[in-house]
């Protein structure tokens, strides 16, 4: 097989390496993106079907906002709650309420399926 050695300029070349890389950077920007949607929605049906009332306004109030930096799942109606179910609390009669740990496992499935995911857009 013959080889073809084509000459062209340099600054055509360093034009071309530019473009290609920025097309690169756009490609794994929006692959990002559409990895982090993803992993909140999933984040959000997890957080609903985890958490410690299986009905109810704690459970529908779980959601996704898209941010300037990316995606928060947050409870809508009952932000106040999460805390304590989470970490537990003290009650009226001087006890305790053990806590029920559901949004920690729910975050770290979401970082591990997020990283995953970005390494699997930024390798092509």
């Amino acid at each position: 097989m013959k080889e073809v050695w084509v000459m062209t300029n340099i600054g055509d070349l360093a034009k071309e390496i530019s473009r290609t890389l920025s097309a690169y950077t756009d490609e794994v920007k929006e692959g990002i993106e559409k990895a982090a949607d993803i992993v909140a929605t999933d984040g959000v049906a997890q957080l609903k079907s985890r958490g410690p009332y299986r009905e109810g306004d704690y459970r529908r109030g779980w959601a996704k906002k898209k941010t300037k930096d990316g995606y928060v799942v947050y409870n809508k109606t009952n932000y106040q709650l999460t805390h304590l179910l989470e970490h537990g609390h003290a009650t009226r009669n001087g006890g305790r309420v053990a806590g029920r740990p559901h949004i920690r496992p729910v975050e770290e499935d979401m970082i591990r399926e997020f990283e995953r995911m970005i390494e699997k857009v930024v390798r092509g």
